[in-house]
């Protein structure tokens, strides 16, 4: 049990950091593009690597940050149908939903494990005027989808201690 709370703590840690990146990668985009604005109409000085790196950084922020925003509840939802059932339903559909996210989870962490490890392999690069290497930059991918993964686990285990009457 103590190893679970540690292990909890570590992923925590985990998905605050890369939720701090995300909004630092954010404030730099922000940044760059309003310098990049600046440069090409005030002094006709357009700076050529800040729309490449902006796409990379949005890339980096949707899945660094979509644990976190899991663990929040903050992903979008439709509550019409769920907000008029009785709680014990609504923890069943939680588990429910919970279950196919742990699925997609799985499916998209190994594949992009699988893709990111032959791009790193064979030394693929982006085709475009910084040319990026491939594997450091979709490796974010699958390293979003396993933290997602763990979400979804804790919240399936959370909503069954739930049904079950236990503590959450």
């Amino acid at each position: 049990m103590k190893a679970l709370k540690y292990g909890g703590g570590i992923f925590e840690f985990i998905v605050n950091a890369f939720i701090f990146l995300s909004g630092v990668l954010l404030t730099m985009i922000m940044l760059a593009v309003c310098t990049d604005v600046v440069m090409r109409y005030l002094f006709n000085r357009p700076i050529f690597w800040v729309a490449e790196l902006s796409e990379y950084s949005l890339l980096y922020i949707t899945f660094l940050g979509t644990a976190w925003l899991l663990k929040q509840d903050g992903h979008v939802k439709i509550d019409l149908f769920t907000s008029r059932l009785a709680p014990e339903k609504r923890e069943r559909l939680a588990i429910a939903s919970g279950i196919i996210g742990i699925f997609i989870s799985v499916v998209f962490t190994y594949f992009g494990f699988k893709v990111t490890w032959d791009h790193f392999v064979r030394g693929v690069y982006n085709p475009t005027l910084l040319e990026f290497p491939k594997g450091p930059l979709i490796a974010v991918i699958p390293t979003g989808f396993f933290l997602l993964l763990i979400q979804y686990i804790r919240m399936v285990f959370a909503s069954w201690r739930t049904l079950k009457g236990g503590k959450q």
